[in-house]
């Protein structure tokens, strides 16, 4: 039988939303757990080089999660890697958190699962997951050194990839369907470098190998030519999908897959917030973010305290 535990909040998700909302609520003594199903910090502990971030002129992703992550620790919230959740019931009180090791019982939850890189479409993708086909250039990156690299994708995540990258290839393709939407300097440090070939109003049509990817088959939309490129590996970043399956029979989600909450991060159930990339808004950036965080937090206490009052 799993041990049943009570929190006054459960944080869903390590990202910035998440580990923001975990500092505020460390800070106003609320017994906080945050659970997260892979490695804390998100998308974003995978970024080389933040610049946008106030207060640091440059910093990784890695070195900004860590250093929230000890704040929020440093008042007693409790982070929990890997133990994976497997259900939710947020229309009860206490509502339930049940993970593969563990129930919890909770009165507030902020959910700030926030998004996972949308795999690439083509059928050869899970032969070559891992040989070739990769999503984290920081993780993976290294096993290419002194190969050639291909990158796919055209906003910033694909661009600051290329640029990453070009560390360990003297020769890597930028290949994307349109044309770049990443900002201007992002893309004037990609044209800058020489050993990156752009190529836009490109599209791969299919990967070609034995055991690993040998050659992506490519249509050049503007000319109407098909050709084979030789490349060691592609990484892949054409987008993020929202971390909210688990949600699905407990809250309305948009078309798009997000959870409908205002600017206030309350959604439709008394004492759930969304936070983050998973909230349905019109502006998504790290510092977006860190404010719902905040703002999750302290509306939550505030439902935790009138609870406690009876109101």
């Amino acid at each position: 039988m799993k041990e049943r535990i009570h929190k006054d909040i459960v944080i869903i998700g390590a990202g910035m939303a998440g580990l923001t909302a975990a500092l505020y609520c460390g800070r106003m003594n609320l017994d906080t757990l945050v659970l997260e199903n892979g490695l804390v910090g998100g998308q974003i502990a995978n970024a080389v080089g933040i610049e946008n971030f106030p207060g640091f002129k440059s910093v990784t992703g890695q070195e900004l999660i860590s250093t929230l992550q000890s704040q929020a620790e440093s008042f007693g919230v409790l982070v929990d890697e890997f133990d994976e959740i497997e259900r939710v019931t947020l229309k009860t009180s206490p509502k339930i958190i049940e993970t593969q090791e563990k129930i919890y019982e909770t009165d507030a939850v902020i959910i700030a699962t926030g998004m996972n890189r949308r795999k690439l479409p083509l059928p050869e993708e899970k032969k070559f997951a891992g040989r070739g086909v990769h999503y984290c250039e920081l993780c993976d990156g290294h096993a290419y050194d002194g190969k050639i690299i291909a990158v796919m994708g055209g906003g910033n995540a694909a661009v600051d990839a290329a640029n990453f990258l070009t560390k360990y290839t003297d020769k890597l393709y930028l290949i994307h369907r349109s044309e770049l939407r990443a900002d201007d300097v992002s893309q004037k440090r990609l044209r800058a470098n020489k050993k990156i070939i752009v190529m836009l109003q490109t599209e791969i049509k299919a990967l070609h190998g034995t055991k690993r990817l040998e050659e992506i088959e490519i249509f050049d939309k503007t000319s109407g030519e098909t050709k084979n490129l030789a490349v060691d590996g592609i990484f892949v970043n054409i987008g993020v999908e929202p971390n909210t399956k688990l949600f699905a029979d407990e809250l309305t989600l948009t078309g798009s897959g997000r959870i409908p909450a205002g600017e206030d991060c309350r959604t439709e159930i008394a004492g759930v917030f969304a936070a983050g990339d998973v909230r349905e808004k019109e502006i998504r950036q790290l510092t977006t973010a860190a404010s719902d965080g905040t703002t999750a937090a302290l509306l939550a206490e505030k439902f935790l305290s009138k609870l406690k009052a009876g109101d």
